[in-house]
């Protein structure tokens, strides 16, 4: 698997993505679910030029929800906890450092 493969999205408007991202440089992704922790590792050291320092993946289970008159079940996906380095940041967005006025 190539990198853009195994990283589908940030995950990033949640508050315990902020956090995270706040008080222990943590970043959290939605990965493929047949990546492990060694392939995500590389592919974001790849993708963003940065030194993770640990990856913790977990399963999140499909929701019920309705769907018409009955119900269906969404899919199951692949989340990842990544630590990176002291000091080493990911910029999503583009950070104004100066008031306009």
């Amino acid at each position: 698997m190539h990198a853009e493969q195994i990283v589908k999205r940030p995950i990033l408007l949640t508050e315990k993505a902020a956090r995270l991202r706040e008080d222990s440089n943590q970043y959290i992704f939605e990965v493929a679910e047949a990546a492990n922790k060694i392939q995500i590792k590389s592919a974001i050291e790849q993708l963003f030029s940065v030194k993770v320092t640990s990856v913790n993946t977990l399963i999140q289970r499909g929701k019920f929800r309705r769907m018409g008159r009955g119900y269906g079940k969404l899919h199951n996906w692949k989340k990842a906890i990544v630590t990176l380095a002291a000091g080493a940041k990911i910029a999503f967005f583009e950070e104004k450092t100066e008031a306009t006025e």
